[in-house]
């Protein structure tokens, strides 16, 4: 695992390697966001991208979810 990746639990308790993409922090949110993948696909085949908000001053970080649609077409 490189410094561009991280670890996370899926919902069946198993750990999950996941790939930033990319992050960013919002003048007008105040907030951090990270965009990132856990290369798999959906079913059209397309990869999975997720987008959560994080404190990147925090050692272990904690994803915490996108709260509104004005967020969500800013990440977008």
């Amino acid at each position: 695992m490189n410094d561009q990746q991280f670890k996370v639990l899926n919902e069946f308790g198993e750990e999950v390697i996941c790939d930033i993409l990319f992050t960013f922090d919002s003048d007008d949110t105040h907030k951090s966001y990270i965009v990132y993948t856990d290369n798999t696909r959906d079913e059209s085949g397309n990869t999975n991208v997720m987008a959560s908000t994080y404190d990147p001053a925090h050692q272990s970080p904690k994803l915490e979810p996108i709260e509104t649609d004005a967020e969500w077409k800013m990440i977008e």
